[in-house]
């Protein structure tokens, strides 16, 4: 197959208005990642390299979302609605380049997998002139039926002009198509208009192809797979879909999850093998998880980087370039923000800390703050290795923790602090015998006044 030369023309100029939207349906996203970006995503795994992507409303966004893997992407403006036979062909000068396989493909089914790619084309290069993907469903109501006798494909029969036999058949039309490149533009300039609504419909290639003595055939995919989502409702099913499928890749690769049905994974989720993910988890994307690392039950993380045997929560955050080392800790309620944290360090309790260097086993006490913001920048805060920070303690960055320092607690830091020093920057306490007393009597009179006059 790699030797064979592919063209992928991804249709994505749908105005998607079920959807509801003030934006082009393929921009939705399915585990953070629009849904043409998932297509595109299938086609550079099944080895295409060239993609013609056919857009329309938010062409630039479209084709933005669309842009970040491999291929080559050449974009292709579809300024009328007359079909998809018509949309393909405007891609035209990408297809006339010469291919030996064309795909045709829709931008709003973000399930589908490469292997069904492939196997469309090996069905080319054994000498099929056009391939359909098509499913089986005992719910075929709706859905163009793919039409077979001795193994060839003879049409492609839409409900409406379907007979009452052909209405029995479950085999139904996916959308998806792959044509010989040699051919491609021939048939699809064929294809008329003839119908009830005047479009130029990509389904009439199989009578097309047959008529003039070439074959098509048909190859199953599951149903999931061609799903194209049009609603709201339809996405969520399709996330559905897409969490359950790399939730069982991940654990069938080694990784725990305890309650996998509570756990929610971005597009690019990188989990290594004997880490345990517990309930109720929320990966955003650009997340790594080592082995050995544990994420209690409550947590959020997002763009960071978990080091092996490291722990983090329950009720954690971790926001945008956070990055933990071995064997390190981030507790209950913590959030960490664009910060190192360094092996065996540990930050337990109800603590933020932004833009921060924590050395190798510090300990952070609970309720300390990096004050990082002064209202216009963003500040760094540096903590050495084995620095002992006392609870409810403000680090005012910029501000250096030298090793081994011990911050007492309730102290307000606002200057470096030199290696293996005791630092302590808080009011002394003093106490005054019977004012207490005062104070309550005090305060119950001025209530009584203010009861009188009301």
């Amino acid at each position: 197959m790699t030797e064979r030369t592919c063209l992928a023309v991804v249709l994505a100029a749908g105005e998607g208005t079920r959807m509801k939207s003030e934006r082009s349906k393929v921009l939705h996203a399915v585990a953070g990642l629009p849904m043409i970006g998932h297509v595109v995503a299938a086609v550079e795994a099944a080895g295409v390299e060239d993609v013609a992507l056919v857009i329309g409303r938010d062409g630039d966004a479209v084709s933005a979302a669309a842009s970040s893997g491999a291929a080559r992407i050449s974009t292709h403006l579809q300024t009328e609605r007359l079909g998809t036979g018509h949309a393909v062909l405007a891609a035209r000068e990408a297809i006339a380049r010469g291919y030996d396989d064309v795909l045709v493909l829709f931008g709003d089914t973000p399930l589908l997998l490469p292997d069904t790619l492939k196997a469309a084309r090996a069905a080319l290069a054994d000498g099929a002139d056009v391939t359909v993907i098509g499913f089986n469903t005992d719910k075929p109501t709706g859905y163009g039926r793919l039409l077979e006798r001795d193994g060839a494909l003879v049409a492609i029969r839409e409900e409406k002009d379907a007979s009452e036999k052909e209405r029995a058949v479950t085999f139904c039309n996916g959308g998806l198509m792959a044509i010989r490149g040699g051919d491609a533009l021939t048939l699809i300039d064929a294809i008329g208009n003839d119908n009830a609504k005047g479009e130029y419909y990509l389904t009439d290639i199989v009578e097309i192809v047959r008529a003039r003595g070439g074959s098509a055939v048909a190859i199953e995919a599951p149903a999931e797979q061609l799903m194209g989502v049009n609603t709201r409702a339809e996405l969520a099913v399709a996330e559905a879909v897409w969490q359950a499928r790399r939730r069982q890749t991940l654990m069938l690769s080694g990784v725990t999850m305890i309650a996998p049905e509570t756990v929610f994974l971005a597009h690019d989720t990188v989990i290594e093998p004997d880490a345990v993910i517990e309930p109720n988890v929320v990966f955003a994307s650009g997340v790594t998880v080592r082995g050995g690392a544990v994420i209690h039950p409550f947590c959020h993380i997002e763009q960071s980087e978990i080091g092996p045997g490291a722990q983090i929560g329950p009720f954690a955050r971790l926001r945008p370039g956070s990055k933990l080392g071995a064997g390190s800790k981030v507790g209950n309620f913590c959030e960490v923000k664009k910060s190192v944290v360094g092996e065996g360090a540990k930050i337990n309790h109800l603590s933020y800390i932004g833009d921060a260097q924590i050395g190798a086993k510090a300990n952070i006490g609970a309720g300390t703050i990096t004050c990082n913001y002064d209202g216009t920048n963003k500040h760094l805060t540096e903590i050495g290795a084995g620095v002992f920070v006392g609870s409810n303690t403000s680090l005012v960055a910029p501000v250096s923790i030298g090793e081994g320092a011990y911050i007492a607690s309730g102290s307000v830091i606002t200057e470096n602090v030199e290696a293996d020093a005791l630092a302590l920057a808080r009011a002394r306490q003093t106490a005054k015998p019977g004012r207490a007393r005062d104070i309550r009597a005090r305060n119950a009179a001025l209530k009584e006044r203010k009861q009188g006059k009301s």
